[in-house]
């Protein structure tokens, strides 16, 4: 039996915050000191600069989103001005985080994803948020899809030091698949260049019990999501969940990504579904 189309409802995955970062720490509880050095997916860091950045993160987040704390105010016009902030920022907080030993960045680590947990928690999920979801070109967003786009990041940069590391990956239902339909919801926006005649429909798998099924029209000028399955696509591109979190986060080459998924029907539309990146930088 197909399984139920995803993409249409709002992602409420707040309580699962709590969970994925107390695994965090369970994990970097574990590592050894020679497993804080190494390389990671992300050319620029190695272990203990991902954990910087999850540290820098979350408390940057609650100082301006829960405490109003704008230290600066920059005007942004342009997507581009976006990712050159956000990646400045980024490399300043790490620079200063990963000189923490590992036992001072923990502590600090398990009070501030705490406090940031509860307070996504908190939020009423269908107010405006108070940053957009900026790769899934939304002018503004919903706390659902911020405190979403928050699991992602907690998530999948996680997986990038248990992948590093050869530990286990925390592929489950319950933490991944909210992940994926928050990356996947970014899918409209990075095929808004690509033309098609209106109805075209190309349905995303990811295949896996963590995964899903997305289908995506062409409706006027916009591609949307629906929940209906019309009696012919146009392109059906299959990902296997244990490379699918990496093809949206740069995190594999894209020659290798589409060696190992598969494409039926129109190839070059269906290649277009691997230029989604749902991160920022």
């Amino acid at each position: 039996m197909a399984r139920q189309t995803s993409g249409l409802k709002p992602i409420l995955c707040a309580p699962v915050l709590h969970r994925v970062d107390a695994k965090l720490l369970e994990l970097l509880r574990d590592l050894s000191a020679d497993e804080w050095d190494i390389q990671t997916v992300a050319p620029a860091w190695k272990v203990r600069d991902v954990a910087a950045h999850l540290l820098d993160t979350v408390l940057r987040k609650l100082s301006m989103v829960r405490d109003g704390c704008f230290v600066e105010t920059p005007e942004i016009h342009e997507e581009q001005e976006v990712v050159k902030l956000v990646n400045r920022l980024n490399g300043e907080g790490v620079q200063v985080f990963r000189r923490l030993s590992s036992s001072v960045l923990i502590d600090m680590m398990e009070m501030a994803c705490r406090q940031s947990a509860d307070f996504h928690e908190s939020l009423d999920p269908f107010a405006q948020a108070t940053f957009n979801v900026s790769w899934a070109g939304e002018p503004t967003s919903l706390n659902w899809f911020d405190t979403a786009r928050e699991l992602t990041e907690r998530w999948h940069h996680q997986q990038q030091i248990r992948f590093a590391t050869s530990r286990p990956g925390i592929m489950t239902p319950e933490f991944y698949h909210p992940v994926l339909d928050c990356f996947i919801r970014g899918l409209p926006h990075a095929l808004r260049d690509v033309d098609a005649a209106k109805g075209t429909t190309i349905q995303l798998e990811i295949e896996g019990d963590c995964g899903g099924t997305w289908l995506i029209r062409r409706v006027d000028s916009n591609w949307t999501f629906t929940g209906s399955c019309p009696s012919e696509l146009a392109a059906l591109v299959v990902i296997p969940q244990q490379i699918a979190w990496r093809v949206f986060t740069k995190g594999i080459d894209r020659v290798e990504a589409l060696k190992n998924s598969r494409i039926e029907g129109e190839s070059a539309l269906a290649e277009h579904v691997f230029n989604l990146t749902a991160i920022v930088g």
